[in-house]
């Protein structure tokens, strides 16, 4: 997977599980809301190709109205003949009713539904290809913090053991102030150390938290169990194995890497563009056809028989030739132009990013590598001073100031060593996922 530690098995905690590289991993891949909503945000690109296809097709609809009219003063009216006689009524209520099949075809739009499809389909692929690339920068964000979380928890102990010789500097200098070797104030300044070094431990402590609860918030877990990470070791192969090549790794990147990808399809949906732009330059030509009928209270007919008697059905053809459309046909197309310029530079802009931060990790692998082989051979010997200083200050040959020296000596090539063993292992699979 993207880091060594990831062949590691899950272990469990006294009262919390522990999570192993690939596990945050694929937990995040399932539960991030970042990368939930570029789901969602795929699915909407999806049905927008739907709809896109759809209207290709004829429309369909049916129409009914109903009106009731009222003449109060109507003078002409109806005459029967009853028993001989003729009697006369005149009707001020009245009622209408209309039903209406219609149909509409697009036959011929200058391409523009054609182009539409594809401006959409085009969309869907920039689409996944984010969700990719955010998926991607879940999976480097989730690397960088498992490695902090792992290089402050070896700090932790590092600042432990020098908190740990500090107690004994502190209760040794006491008993050489009882026996008046040493005065008050230098005791004193063991003391200070010593508080000084303890403080250090509790500040390395709150550095892994705060890592662990960034990693927490990256992973959507929100409840208060304790979160630990499998802790393993940082060997010194991990950090002195051979760095990747800084131009295989960006000439691997500029093939797979999804935002390069994105940015490609943005300058092929911005050439679409132009198309459909084009197109208000065509004319447009419609079939329509419709049946309806329609019937009448005033009418003496049965109902049945005005719906048969009234029927009606027609078919036409449309077209529509632009010839001046206040320059609006223009602006599209010359807007469309500018934004595939606008796109080509986006993609030569995220390539120059790219190079530079493949640039960025290779330097920092090459010199923290540099650096962890230089810090090792300098812990070795300010360990092997500091070890000679303490015996030394014991019998009385070396003052308190030569045993601090010592010791502030000590201590800063051991966190260099570690900084700089962590860093190279970080900057080194950083490489390594990109030139995947």
């Amino acid at each position: 997977m993207l880091l060594c530690f990831a062949g590691l098995y899950l272990s469990l905690g006294a009262s919390a599980k522990t999570w192993t590289l690939d596990e945050c991993i694929r937990y995040a891949m399932d539960n991030n809301i970042t990368l939930q909503k570029a789901g969602l945000s795929r699915q909407s690109s999806e049905e927008s190709v739907l709809s896109a296809k759809a209207a290709l097709l004829p429309s369909l609809s049916f129409s009914t109205s109903h009106n009731v009219g009222y003449q109060p003063w109507k003078e002409i009216g109806t005459a029967t003949v009853q028993n001989g006689q003729v009697e006369t009524s005149t009707t001020h209520t009245s009622y209408n009713g209309s039903y209406t099949l219609g149909a509409n075809w697009t036959v011929w739009d200058g391409n523009r539904n054609r182009n539409t499809i594809l401006e959409n389909k085009n969309l869907l692929q920039q689409a996944e290809q984010d969700s990719i690339a955010q998926s991607l920068n879940i999976e480097e964000q989730i690397a960088q913090l498992y490695i902090q979380i792992l290089y402050s928890k070896e700090a932790i102990e590092v600042n432990k053991a020098t908190l740990e010789a500090a107690k004994v500097n502190e209760d040794r200098a006491k008993q050489m102030l009882n026996v008046g070797n040493i005065s008050k104030a230098e005791c004193s300044q063991f003391t200070a150390e010593r508080a000084q070094d303890e403080y250090s431990v509790v500040q390395a402590e709150s550095n892994v938290r705060n890592y662990k609860r960034q990693l927490k918030a990256l992973l959507q877990i929100t409840d208060s169990e304790d979160f630990d990470v499998v802790s393993p070791q940082a060997t010194d192969a991990m950090a002195l194995q051979p760095i990747p090549s800084q131009q295989v790794v960006y000439e691997t990147a500029l093939m797979n890497r999804p935002e390069l990808r994105q940015a490609q399809l943005a300058v092929d949906n911005a050439n679409i563009q132009k198309q459909i732009a084009k197109s208000g330059h065509m004319p447009t030509v419609s079939l329509n056809a419709s049946i309806g009928t329609n019937t009448s209270s005033l009418s003496n007919n049965a109902w049945g028989e005005q719906m048969k008697s009234n029927f009606n059905a027609g078919a036409g053809i449309s077209v529509s030739v632009p010839i001046f459309d206040q320059r609006s046909t223009k602006t599209a197309v010359t807007k469309a132009n500018l934004a595939f310029q606008q796109a080509q530079l986006d993609v030569r802009d995220r390539q120059t990013s790219l190079y530079s931060t493949i640039e960025n990790y290779w330097i920092q692998a090459n010199n923290n590598q540099s650096q962890y082989k230089a810090a090792k051979v300098s812990t070795e010997a300010a360990q092997e001073s500091y070890d000679l200083l303490s015996e030394q200050f014991a019998v009385g040959l070396k003052n308190i100031v030569e045993l601090q020296e010592g010791k502030t000596r000590l201590l800063s090539a051991q966190q260099s060593e570690l900084q700089s063993k962590y860093m190279t292992i970080l900057n080194i699979k950083m490489l390594e996922l990109y030139a995947r």
